[in-house]
């Protein structure tokens, strides 16, 4: 079986911290979740919240780093194997799972946060 290539694990690996940080972040605001919710929040709206703002925070991305991308791929183009330098299907690919996983990384914590009875969350730090 072959060896799945760089560009593969270069992904994943992007993904695993894409998670990593959006969860942390939303498990770092389960106080402020636990306040919104005790003032009468629905749990909706609390994942909407962070939601748009997990997924506010991948547009920034993807505005920066698609060009970034782009000119990078231009300068090493020689280094680039079985990849054109300006590739759109690459691309697109990278950034429609990156914001599937954004996406989910904002959904699941906030999902469990705000599960959480608000005074527990109020007692969390």
């Amino acid at each position: 079986m072959a060896e799945p290539d760089r560009t593969f694990w270069g992904l994943v690996l992007s993904c695993v911290g894409l998670y990593g940080i959006m969860a942390h972040a939303v498990v770092r605001r389960t106080n402020e979740i636990g306040i919104r919710m005790a003032l009468g929040a629905e749990r909706g709206h609390i994942i909407w919240l962070v939601l748009k703002e997990s997924l506010l925070l991948v547009a920034i991305g993807v505005v920066i780093g698609v060009p970034a991308a782009w000119g990078a791929a231009q300068l090493i183009s020689n280094q680039l194997f079985g990849l054109n330098p300006s590739d759109p299907v690459t691309l697109v690919t990278a950034v429609i799972l990156l914001t599937l996983v954004a996406a989910l990384a904002g959904y699941l914590p906030a999902r469990k946060a705000s599960r959480v009875d608000p005074l527990t969350a109020l007692r969390y730090e």
